[in-house]
């Protein structure tokens, strides 16, 4: 972190306010003697503090010193600043402040932040000889060094000294300050007190029709609420950024929300509304939109949704996923469909579960050996409820005139069944079972009376 320092200050600048806050804050891109002159006639307007005034010979060094600053021609620079330095005894605080704030900027354009704050405190040093433009530039600068450098309390310390400051001068800085707490906060993982600070950095953009709010303000809030588990805060932050800011995550986000705190139609809509935006553009979405379709009991959309997924190749044709697929189909009735479908799914996997799903569908088209051939496969595998697909083979093996293997079948799903406690099962086993009996009965009797005829 210490090493993108430089970075990430000139990214604060940048976000609290460009070249304005630069003079404010001190950490001015090209810093200038005008800048003295200029808080003479602050003083003026502000009834300012008196500050002691620069002598001639002081400032024509200073100018010397800013010149070649300005030609980044630091190293000289330097030189000029350490004779002074040398002289110290020579220089009034006003003086001293303008000599370490040129100090620290050098020392920040070499991306030594220790030096550079030692240089900032040295300025703060001289107190109430220093205008206040230069203090409470400085003061700010220094709290956005101490974060940088991970120093969390002490920025925290330096930046609620700079709001009393402001307040003493008749100043509100704004929104953007309270942010920057809010961050600090964050960083030291204290979210209640980020979230106090970001919370209102944002009532006082609002108010000052500072709109819309920006997008990271709110994103920092939502996770800070996240973490808290402030569900209904998150939800409201999620309403903010898919209105002001709508992006595939956001409503992904929103939806998935809305179903872990059981808004289940909620839910739905959400995805609806991602839907219709083109923001499901991920295999993810697909499937999860397809799944919560399946919920809501249209299975038929879900299914048409889902092979958009594949023809676009969102989606992999993976066993698992064309296992979903064959399943939207098959519950929607669409049989035709869903035993290819489960059919490319059965290559890819050794699951049982698609082998049973498919002599479901092999006996609603009366293909009776392939249904048991399925079966037998999804039993050989293994099944949960082992029972249910014993049943379907046992009547495909009826439809066979298998009668034998099918009174088999039957009574082993009874005993499954019985184990399982489920008793609509084994009497549905049971009535099978007195069927064949029955019907066996029914055809040797048949049989029987053929050969007496025929005798």
């Amino acid at each position: 972190m210490k090493k993108l320092s430089i970075f990430l200050i000139a990214a604060f600048l940048l976000e609290f306010g460009g070249n304005a806050l630069r003079q404010e804050t001190g950490l001015q891109l090209v810093p200038s003697i005008d800048s003295v002159a200029f808080a003479a006639e602050e003083r003026k307007r502000r009834k300012a503090r008196r500050v002691p005034n620069i002598s001639e010979m002081t400032f024509r060094r200073l100018a010397q010193a800013q010149e070649l600053m300005d030609l980044k021609e630091y190293d000289a620079a330097l030189e000029v600043l350490i004779e002074m330095e040398k002289r110290s005894r020579r220089y009034n605080g006003n003086e001293l402040g303008q000599v370490y704030s040129m100090f620290a900027f050098i020392m920040f354009s070499k991306e030594d932040n220790p030096r550079t704050i030692q240089y900032y405190e040295k300025v703060l040093e001289q107190g109430d000889d220093i205008t206040e433009g230069l203090e409470h530039g400085t003061m700010f600068s220094l709290a956005q060094l101490y974060f940088v450098e991970e120093e969390y309390q002490r920025s925290l310390d330096m930046m609620n000294r700079w709001l009393i400051k402001k307040a003493d001068f008749g100043e509100d800085p704004g929104p953007n300050p309270r942010y920057f707490m809010g961050q600090v906060y964050y960083a030291m993982k204290d979210y209640p007190g980020a979230t106090k600070q970001i919370e209102l950095a944002i009532t006082m953009a609002e108010e000052r029709n500072m709109l819309p709010i920006k997008e990271n303000w709110w994103q920092l809030l939502r996770f800070l609420y996240f973490e808290q588990d402030n569900w209904d805060r998150v939800l409201e932050i999620l309403h903010v950024l898919v209105r002001d800011y709508p992006k595939r995550d956001y409503w992904v986000q929103l939806a998935g929300i809305y179903g872990q705190e059981g808004y289940e139609r909620e839910q739905v809509l959400a995805m609806e509304v991602a839907h219709a935006g083109g923001y499901l553009d991920r295999e993810r979405d697909v499937l999860n939109y397809g799944g919560l379709l399946m919920q809501e009991e249209v299975p038929y959309r879900a299914a048409k949704w889902m092979q958009v997924g594949f023809d676009e190749e969102l989606v992999e044709a993976t066993a698992k996923n064309l296992q979903s697929l064959g399943q939207a189909y098959q519950i929607a009735q669409d049989v035709d469909d869903a035993i290819p479908i489960l059919e490319g799914a059965g290559k890819l996997s050794d699951d049982g579960e698609i082998f049973s799903r498919l002599s479901q569908l092999y006996l609603e088209k009366d293909e009776y050996k392939k249904c048991t051939d399925a079966a037998d496969s999804a039993l050989e595998k293994g099944v949960d409820r082992e029972y249910n697909t014993e049943i379907v083979l046992g009547m495909c093996l009826f439809n066979r005139d298998r009668l034998t293997q099918a009174r088999k079948t039957f009574v082993t799903a009874r005993r499954h069944a019985r184990a399982d406690k489920n008793e609509s099962v084994e009497r549905i086993c049971n009535q099978w079972i007195t069927y064949i009996d029955r019907d066996r009965i029914r055809r040797d009797e048949l049989a029987k009376a053929e050969a007496e005829f025929a005798g």
